[in-house]
């Protein structure tokens, strides 16, 4: 039996085809934004050289709260 064909399919697959490609872009752009934004606040905290000593400390002394037990 013979279909009719007219064009309509390969109009809906095109136009699919184009928002799954958009779709890919958009993420990929997302992530040369998070990409760049992260290093861009990597370099500002580089700035302050004073802050890998208090975050520093700051681990420390919550790593020393966990290993404290309650009292009974």
């Amino acid at each position: 039996m013979a279909r009719y064909f007219d064009g309509s399919q390969e109009q809906g697959n095109s136009k699919t085809k184009r928002q799954q490609e958009d779709q890919r872009r958009m993420e990929f752009r997302r992530a040369i934004e998070s990409y760049s934004e992260q290093r861009r606040l990597l370099q500002e905290i580089s700035d302050f050289p004073d802050l890998d000593a208090f975050n520093y400390w700051q681990a420390a002394s919550a790593g020393a709260q966990k290993n404290v037990q309650p009292g009974r």
